[in-house]
């Protein structure tokens, strides 16, 4: 018996170890090499594919920026202040009054439907319109910094009204061609370019009287972006973009000031009579900052050495006190605020929605790139804001506005709506006291 016992227990021994092989081996494969970052991606993927994810990221996105835009306006702009005389305070303040308006409109454009978005487009339109004449009637304009395009408002307030255009381009411009592809007019190429583009150049030549390319190069870019959306044919495009390329040329070739702008590009020494001054200084600011800054409050170039820096170079005075941080958060801001708006307009059926999403996305993503590349030295200095970031209440209104478009299209998607009715305090409350019903008799 001891012998037969032995011998049955050795089979038995061996029959458990390759148990405990195929454990291990089923287990390997469960953390392989880049499974971590595998895992995350998928839970990434996953966490982007939410109903919900383009809503938040963009209210997120655009609050962000804006709360972070206040911070260095205030920190940017109080040397700048005592300057003129004024109280430390004086930019801040105006700019928060325009935040807290801002704040206003973009809550109201979210809760707006589609439908009273697109009343609003023929109506905004010819208000900028009247407005932007205006601004070129003899006493009732201004000019600022070389460019006739403000309007006088009384106080310390004033009005800029090109900076609506571009909200008003927007809506109007999705509005027709969204009416046009209803009734399959798109396919033609007149259908197309008229009236979006001859409306389109009326703007632009009002706001050139002016003299402000930066602002033209803005809508000028919304253009592209309503025709590329349109799904214009490519020598169509290119036929368009050739005449804007042609009208831009001459328009900087024929200024000198535009020219020592394009000149200025990758400067590193300020140039006879300082003519680079403002680019150099930009750079210097950057440089200076290294990985984390200098510390809030702490820069050195906004003491009379960078001009405009609370309003153009702001992103400058970023990455001097916040350092390379800094800067690559803002980065990451507006990146995740163009990706969102990119997916709201590629999931919609809408048209209306499409080109409008789209249209504010070229805005806002265009703007940033233009005003980033121009303190980096990468593009010429345009003097355009850094949008919901720079100091000025006639560029914050309108892209808040905006900003609250995107909000309202990314609840309007189906699945949007059905998640954001099942977090509804009423509609869990409703819930709660079906479970409740469904409680045995018996039980307390």
């Amino acid at each position: 018996m001891p012998a037969e016992e032995s011998v049955r227990v050795r089979p038995a021994a061996k029959a458990r170890r390759p148990a405990a092989v195929r454990v291990r081996s089923a287990g390997s494969p469960r953390s392989p090499r880049g499974g971590g970052a595998r895992r995350l991606y998928e839970r990434a993927r996953r966490a982007w594919d939410r109903p919900l994810t383009a809503y938040y990221v963009i209210l997120g996105a655009g609050l962000l920026i804006t709360v972070l835009g206040l911070v260095m306006v205030y920190s940017a702009s109080m040397i700048k202040a005592l300057e003129l005389g004024k109280p430390g305070t004086y930019f801040f303040r105006k700019q928060f009054l325009a935040a807290v308006i801002g704040a206003g409109l973009m809550a109201m454009a979210a809760r707006m439907p589609v439908k009273l978005h697109r009343a609003l487009s023929y109506p905004l339109l010819l208000g900028t319109v009247f407005l932007m004449v205006l601004v070129q009637v003899p006493g009732i304009g201004m000019s600022v910094n070389g460019n006739r395009n403000w309007l006088y408002l009384g106080g310390p307030f004033q009005l800029q009204p090109s900076e609506f255009g571009k909200l008003a381009l927007v809506l109007w411009g999705a509005d027709l061609l969204a009416r046009k592809q209803d009734k399959r007019l798109l396919t033609q190429w007149k259908h197309m370019l008229v009236p979006l583009v001859p409306v389109a150049f009326m703007l632009l030549g009002l706001i050139m009287l002016g003299g402000d390319m930066g602002t033209a190069i803005i809508l000028t870019a919304i253009l592209f972006g309503l025709l590329w959306l349109a799904g214009a044919p490519t020598r169509l495009f290119a036929g368009v973009l050739a005449v804007a390329g042609l009208i831009g040329f001459l328009l900087i070739r024929t200024s000198p000031n535009r020219m020592s702008r394009l000149e200025c590009m990758g400067a590193s020494e300020p140039g006879p009579g300082g003519s680079c001054w403002q680019a150099v200084h930009g750079i210097y600011a950057l440089a200076s900052g290294g990985w984390f800054g200098s510390g809030l409050g702490a820069s050195v170039e906004k003491w009379g050495q960078l001009p405009e820096p609370h309003t153009d170079f702001i992103f400058a005075i970023t990455g001097e006190e916040l350092g390379l941080a800094g800067t690559l958060s803002v980065l990451a801001l507006f990146a995740a605020l163009g990706y969102a708006g990119i997916r709201v307009a590629g999931r919609t059926e809408d048209p209306f929605v499409r080109y409008a999403a789209g249209g504010v996305t070229t805005w806002i993503t265009a703007q940033a790139v233009i005003n980033i590349g121009a303190v980096l030295g990468l593009l010429p200095i345009a003097g355009v804001p850094l949008p919901l970031f720079s100091y000025g209440g006639s560029a914050l209104l309108p892209t808040m506005f905006a900003v609250g478009l995107l909000i309202a299209f990314a609840r309007d998607e189906p699945a949007a709506k059905a998640a954001l009715a099942v977090r509804r305090p009423g509609v869990r409350w409703k819930t709660m006291r079906r479970r409740v019903k469904k409680r045995p008799s018996g039980e307390r």
